[in-house]
C-alpha cells in the first residue's frame, strides 16, 4: 500500500456499485473520498439532495455536483447535431457522449483537491469502463484510476451484503430496469435488451409510457437554428439547453425517439438497449432537413462521411483525441448557413416535416423551376449536358464490344 494520503475522487452515481465503493475504498486505502457527480442532464434538485445525502452517510468526506449541462452541449452536443449523428441510423448517443466530459471534470476536480486517484463504479461488462479509463489517462497520464467493482469481480449481492453489514444506506431496490439518464436522451436495460428476440414492454418507457395508450392530439411546432444551433422552439427564444428540455417533454408524449439499439459495443461484442430521445431525434431530424435546403451535395456526403466517424469516435470515449478537434472544425465550418426555420407536426409515433424555410437556401436562389422550367440554361445546354454527361458510359460500352 502506499503512503499516499491525498483523497480519492470518486465518480458517484448513487447507485449500488458507486455507493459500495464509497466504503470499500476507505477501508481498503486508509484514504478519504470525495464523491463527485457531473450533471449532463436529468438530475433534478431533488435528485442532487439526495446524491449529497447518500454521500455523507456513506462515508465521504464531501460530496461535488457539478452542472456541466451548457459544457456538454457546447462541447459534445452541438457537434452530434452538426453531423447528424445517428449510430446505426437510429441511436443518437443518448449516454456515453457525456464521459469525456464527465472525465475531465473529473481530472480538474482531483487537480484542485490534489488528488493523484480518481476511481468509479463501472463493471468489466459494459462500455463505460473503457470511456473514463481512455479519457482520464489523456487527460492525465499520471493520475491512478481505479475500478474495485470490475478489478475485483464484485457481484450485485456481495455489494449488498457489504453495505448491509455496515448499517450503509442500500440504493433503492426492486426495479427490473437500469435506466440512465442525461440531457440528449435515455437508454433503459432489462431482461428484454439482453437477447435480440423481444421489445421492452410499455410500461418501461420513461418519457412516453402513455404516448399510445392515451394518446396527444395532432399538433403543430416550429425549431429555429441559428449557424446549427438549435435558437428558437414555436418562435420563441431559448437557450440551448433549456431547448432540449422542453422539447424533450413535448416530443417524449407522442413516444417520438423511441427505439432499441442493435450494434457493437466498444469491446468488440454485440450488445442491446433501448432508447428514449424525443428532443435528440426531433432536432437531428428538422436539422438535417434544413441542410438539404442549404448546403451542397458535396459539402453534405463530405460531411456525412467524417460525421460518422466522429460518431464511433464518441462512442468509444475518444473525444478527447487530437482528431475529433479537427472533425469538429470542418462540422464548425459546415454549419456557417444552417439558419432557418423548420416546421413540423407532431402525432403519435410519428414526426412529420412540413416545411423549411432559410435566408440562403439554394432552392429559392435559382431562376428556374425543378420539372417545370429552365433558368440559368437553355434547351440546348441542357442537351450537350446529357450528351457529355453519357460519354463515359457510352466508351465502355464500345469498348465491351471491341468496336471504336
Amino acid at each position: 500500500m502506499s503512503n499516499d494520503t491525498s483523497p480519492i475522487i470518486l465518480a458517484f452515481s448513487g447507485g449500488l456499485d458507486t455507493s459500495f465503493c464509497v466504503p470499500w475504498l476507505k477501508e481498503n486505502y486508509s484514504r478519504e473520498v470525495i464523491t463527485a457527480t457531473v450533471d449532463t442532464g436529468g438530475i433534478d434538485a431533488a435528485a442532487a439532495a439526495d446524491l449529497e445525502a447518500r454521500a455523507s452517510k456513506l462515508g465521504a468526506i464531501e460530496h461535488v455536483l457539478v452542472d456541466a449541462r451548457q459544457a456538454f452541449f457546447d462541447d459534445v452536443i452541438r457537434h452530434l447535431i452538426a453531423g447528424n449523428v445517428l449510430r446505426g441510423n437510429a441511436y443518437p448517443l443518448c449516454v456515453g457522449a457525456e464521459r469525456g466530459l464527465q472525465a475531465a471534470r473529473l481530472a480538474e476536480l482531483a487537480r484542485q483537491r490534489g488528488a493523484t486517484t480518481v476511481a468509479h463504479g463501472c463493471t468489466a461488462a459494459g462500455n463505460d469502463q473503457v470511456r473514463f479509463e481512455v479519457a482520464l489517462r489523456t487527460l492525465n497520464p499520471g493520475l491512478d484510476v481505479l475500478a474495485p467493482v470490475r478489478d475485483n469481480s464484485w457481484v450485485r449481492e456481495e455489494q449488498l451484503a457489504f453495505l448491509e453489514s455496515r448499517g450503509m444506506p442500500l440504493p433503492a431496490q426492486g426495479s427490473a430496469y437500469s435506466i440512465n439518464r442525461g440531457l440528449w436522451g435515455i437508454t433503459i436495460g432489462g431482461q428484454e435488451t439482453l437477447t435480440s428476440e423481444n421489445s421492452i414492454p410499455e410500461s418501461a418507457w420513461v418519457l412516453s409510457a402513455n404516448a399510445f395508450g392515451d394518446p396527444q392530439p395532432e399538433s403543430q411546432h416550429s425549431l429555429s437554428f441559428e449557424a446549427g444551433i438549435p435558437a428558437e422552439l414555436d418562435g420563441e427564444a431559448l437557450g440551448p439547453v433549456e431547448l432540449i428540455e422542453k422539447l424533450e417533454q413535448m416530443a417524449g408524449a407522442y413516444g417520438i425517439g423511441r427505439g432499441i439499439h442493435l450494434g457493437d459495443t466498444i469491446l468488440g461484442t454485440k450488445g442491446r438497449v433501448a432508447f428514449e430521445a424525443p428532443a435528440a431525434i426531433t432536432l437531428i431530424t428538422a436539422h438535417r432537413e434544413l441542410e438539404k435546403l442549404v448546403l451542397s451535395g458535396q459539402q453534405a456526403r463530405t460531411k456525412d462521411a467524417v460525421a460518422a466517424q466522429y460518431g464511433d469516435l464518441v462512442h468509444e470515449g475518444k473525444q478527447l483525441d487530437l482528431v475529433c478537434a479537427d472533425i469538429e472544425a470542418l462540422l464548425s465550418s459546415s454549419q456557417r448557413r444552417v439558419t432557418g426555420t423548420v416546421s413540423f407536426t407532431l402525432r403519435p409515433g410519428n414526426l412529420f416535416i412540413n416545411g423549411v424555410t432559410s435566408p440562403h437556401s439554394l432552392l429559392a436562389a435559382t431562376r428556374g423551376v425543378y420539372g417545370e422550367a429552365a433558368g440559368e440554361w437553355t434547351a440546348g445546354d441542357a442537351l450537350g449536358y446529357s450528351k457529355v454527361l453519357s460519354l463515359p458510359g457510352s466508351l465502355q460500352t464500345r469498348a465491351g464490344k471491341g468496336t471504336s
